[in-house]
């Protein structure tokens, strides 16, 4: 592959450090840009004195201009904790931020990936989820300005290539996890491995009976590079780990590997969330020829020893 010079809006946050490492390992120039709303510098400090690096602060709800190939925009809050502490600036920057990026994406002749979410599904009635499913979104819930941020998003995306002929892709990712969590983001793996290490109390919500799908974070990168560089635009594509289970199952065996002493205590389930949630990825199979890799043992034990490492002796 020839190398490329490639923006990642985001790209000091949990996703978008490893997908900076990634295409420095396939040879590409890579531009960060974060403005470390959630993000954090250490993601990427290993980062700094390699040549074909580059870091910068930008919020992309302002407008920018910059010569490259390719756009991975995956700028945006991502968890209930930090996307509902600001939701007008959530809204923002899913809507002004994607709107600047294709502007500029348009300028520039780049190809450009945003990424999408599978909130867009909502409370789904479909199950498993498929890309053709509209979704089941509450428009005005304490979730929607992330909701319904990321579906505008995906509607600018889809009209700029309409209009303009903008060359772009859509990932529409689902729950992910490994490190470089941030471990304040509410985040179900990165809460349950932080009280299991500290053997506190286990938090979950409702009956512990709503399902997610988790994929590790080096699945889901594999699936943005070859999402960008697939020659024909697939439209919308599930990105995620269909293997099910529900969040109870998840927090014993979090509790089994970290051999915790921590046990389970329940909590009312949060307004407007999903009860069920789980990709569909036979587009990705068929059309990428990706599925993931990783086990839900192993990319837990690496996500716990990272959080072992991290976490301050107590």
């Amino acid at each position: 592959m020839p190398r490329r010079r490639i923006l990642v809006t985001g790209g000091a946050g949990f996703l978008g450090s490893h997908l900076c490492d990634k295409l420095l390992t396939l040879g590409h120039e890579v531009v960060c840009a974060d403005n470390f709303f959630t993000a954090q510098r250490q993601n990427v400090e290993h980062l700094l004195n390699n040549p074909r690096f580059e870091l910068f602060r930008h919020d992309v709800v302002q407008p920018m201009t910059i010569e490259v190939d390719d756009i991975y925009h995956l700028a945006c809050p991502a968890s209930p904790v930090h996307y509902q502490r600001n939701p007008v600036r959530t809204i923002r920057t899913a809507v002004h931020g994607t709107l600047n990026l294709l502007d500029m994406a348009r300028e520039v002749g780049a190809r450009m990936m945003i990424a999408s979410t599978s909130e867009v599904y909502g409370d789904p009635h479909e199950h498993p989820q498929r890309e053709e499913y509209w979704g089941n979104v509450n428009p005005i819930g304490p979730r929607a300005c992330y909701d319904e941020g990321k579906r505008c998003a995906e509607s600018l995306t889809v009209s700029y290539a309409m209009q303009y002929g903008t060359r772009t892709r859509i990932a529409r990712i689902f729950n992910t996890y490994g490190p470089r969590m941030h471990q304040d983001d509410g985040r179900v793996v990165s809460n349950f491995v932080l009280q299991a290490l500290r053997n506190e109390p286990i938090t979950i919500y409702g009956k512990g009976d709503q399902t997610r799908s988790f994929c590790f974070v080096s699945d889901l990168i594999e699936g943005f590079v070859r999402l960008l560089n697939t020659e024909e635009d697939p439209g919308p594509v599930n990105l995620g780990n269909p293997s099910e289970r529900t969040i109870k199952q998840l927090a014993e065996m979090i509790i089994e590997l970290t051999g915790s002493k921590s046990e389970l205590v329940f909590k009312p389930l949060p307004v407007d969330d999903p009860t069920r949630r789980c990709p569909d990825i036979g587009k990705a199979k068929r059309l990428l020829d990706w599925e993931p890799r990783v086990s839900i043992e192993e990319g837990l034990q690496h996500t716990i020893d990272y959080f072992r490492a991290t976490e301050p002796a107590t």
